[in-house]
């Protein structure tokens, strides 16, 4: 795909990775359909993305909700009038432990702990996984769905809910790869692992030794790194149905 002047929509742009990705994919000529909860942080990011010269519009959305998200999609397929990718990035993490006993307590993870991190997951990935899919038929676009996924998916400690949640998103990309094929769309999961954001700034100076004691890269990952696979997926047409590893070499 030459990516000057494609259409690629980003779930969860208005921060953090996805504006990143956003602003990678601007500098390379791409016209963007942003999509978040948040209607300022958007604007946010739509505002530096057009200072690359290139198109930039939002769309306000609560990917777990469908009526919202089929019509982000229905106004992005009259905006533009084509769509050639989307990266399902939006997500959220809950943690804890699934049954903890404490002086005697015995303490579970509750249906919601573990449910509100499905639907943002999963049921936001397969909406605008579906919705993009659909605008791409109508508009006979040729497209990639790109799922972020994580290392977490091997299974973490504490992350009953995240780590079904990104092994069942790799698991659909691999599935829509091999359903959607015969109408030129690709489908890929990227799972990164632990990335330098503002939260992992947080990290105690100890807790930040330990964690990247256990990555043979020595470091964390930078935004770049994901934004740049992003890029390569998007680029190369005979990469479809695989989940590709940007962790460092770490395993879970």
């Amino acid at each position: 795909m030459e990516l000057a002047n494609a259409v690629i929509a980003i779930t969860g742009a208005g921060q953090g990775l996805g504006k990143h990705m956003a602003l990678s994919l601007a500098q390379s000529g791409v016209n963007l359909a942003l999509i978040d909860l948040d209607a300022l942080q958007l604007s946010e990011t739509q505002t530096q993305c057009e200072s690359y010269g290139v198109t930039a519009r939002c769309y306000v959305a609560d990917v777990t909700a469908e009526h919202q998200v089929c019509s982000a999609f229905e106004q992005i397929e009259t905006d533009f009038d084509q769509l050639n990718g989307v990266v399902n990035n939006a997500g959220i993490m809950r943690d804890g432990m699934f049954i903890k006993v404490r002086d005697g307590q015995v303490n579970t993870m509750s249906l919601d702990q573990f449910q509100s991190v499905m639907n943002v997951n999963v049921s936001g990935t397969f909406l605008c996984g579906r919705e993009a899919a659909k605008v791409m038929l109508n508009t006979d676009s040729k497209g990639v769905i790109i799922n972020i996924s994580s290392v977490a998916r091997a299974g973490n400690i504490g992350q009953t809910n995240y780590s079904a949640s990104k092994a069942a998103v790799a698991t659909m990309a691999t599935v829509w790869a091999k359903e959607l094929g015969r109408y030129g769309i690709r489908s890929v999961a990227i799972a990164p692992g632990v990335i330098k954001t503002a939260m992992t700034d947080q990290i105690k100076p100890e807790a930040m030794e330990r964690l990247v004691s256990m990555i043979p890269a020595g470091r964390l990952g930078e935004a770049d790194e994901i934004a740049s696979t992003i890029k390569y997926v998007l680029e190369n047409d005979f990469v479809t149905g695989r989940v590709m590893e940007v962790d460092g070499g770490m395993r879970m």
